[in-house]
């Protein structure tokens, strides 16, 4: 049983938490460490079997009997946190991003091969049902030659305008999961990136120097081409949607619903709106993500989602960030050689 420490006891810890107590085997939370924490956090944390909760997070590293944390704390703390922790020997799963600075993210690259501990960026979306449905296929070789792959996602409201302003902004917040889904549905990597993006949903993001809605380019290094659309809020709720087309087939996906009933009527059909909320959508993949981290620590393999992979979309951010900039199509070598990579 490996014995995990949680850092961050806000809404994705506490999905982390209950994830773990309720469906993740050969794991239990020992303890939780958070530095806002309240009686209402421990109260949650103690329904969760879990026995120990902090506000000071060095506790758990300092912890002999954990072996593993998961870093669920604000996202600039996630690269000197994963540091911290892979240098007092811990296994350790990030919250995506790693960080938004490259530099910042060399630095854990770096710990992480020193160390030999395992580590894991939290891309949940590897591990739904539907996406790793295309994978399968895709990497089967059902779909023939890749020619097209289209990811639609959209929220169904926009963040508050106080957390858009320490974001990253909408490519390393919003969208850096649906890079992570170009790459992972097509086994290939982004070689030149073309934005386009406006305000469409709250002036107040663009005030705050953001945009809430894009359409991405994607040139893959395998022929492919990749377009991603993103919308901060869609009236009918989370949409996350995509296809890959090929030479022999294509293979797409839906959204989720809490049903697939469907009402047909003189006036017309109706069917479900898709599932509103991220966590309704994603809680089964988030169980399956933790499981795969504890069973690569279990069997010693390798994680399937590791440092590099963390990486990789953070470059494709910041090609598309500077592609709205400058209104042209920017190459990752072009964003690699300017943190020498």
């Amino acid at each position: 049983m490996i014995n995990v420490g949680i850092i961050g006891a806000g809404r994705i810890g506490r999905v982390h938490g209950e994830s773990i107590s309720k469906f993740v085997k050969n794991a239990q939370v020992k303890a939780i460490a958070d530095p806002f924490l309240n009686d209402n956090t421990k109260a949650w944390a103690q329904s969760m079997g879990i026995q120990e909760a902090y506000t000071d997070y060095k506790k758990i590293l300092e912890d002999p009997a954990i072996e593993a944390v998961l870093i669920c704390a604000s996202t600039d703390q996630h690269s000197k946190i994963s540091i911290e922790a892979l240098q007092a020997g811990k296994h350790v799963f990030c919250e995506k991003p790693i960080d938004h600075d490259v530099e910042k993210i060399k630095e854990v690259l770096a710990v992480v091969e020193q160390s030999g501990k395992k580590y894991q960026v939290g891309f949940n979306r590897r591990f739904d049902h539907n996406f790793k449905a295309i994978h399968d296929a895709v990497a089967a070789g059902k779909v023939g030659k890749q020619q097209i792959i289209k990811i639609t996602s959209r929220d169904p409201e926009p963040p508050s305008i106080d957390y858009v302003k320490v974001s990253g902004g909408i490519f390393l917040d919003m969208t850096i999961h649906d890079f992570d889904m170009v790459r992972y549905l097509s086994g290939a990597e982004v070689e030149e990136v073309y934005a386009e993006g406006s305000v469409t949903v709250d002036p107040e993001i663009g005030k705050a120097g953001d945009i809430d809605t894009a359409v991405i380019t994607l040139k893959l290094d395998n022929g492919a081409t990749a377009v991603i659309d993103n919308c901060r809020a869609a009236c009918y709720g989370y949409d996350q949607r995509a296809e890959v087309f090929g030479t022999e087939g294509c293979i797409a996906i839906s959204n989720d619903s809490d049903s697939n009933a469907v009402f047909s009527g003189k006036d017309g059909v109706v069917a479900e709106k898709p599932m509103f909320f991220f966590l309704e959508r994603y809680m089964a993949a988030y169980a399956s993500e933790i499981d795969s981290f504890v069973e690569a620590i279990v069997n010693d393999t390798a994680t399937p989602v590791n440092a590099n992979d963390g990486l990789a979309p953070v470059l494709i951010g910041l090609a598309a960030k500077k592609s709205v900039a400058e209104h042209r199509p920017v190459k990752i070598d072009e964003i690699r050689k300017e943190y020498n990579l």
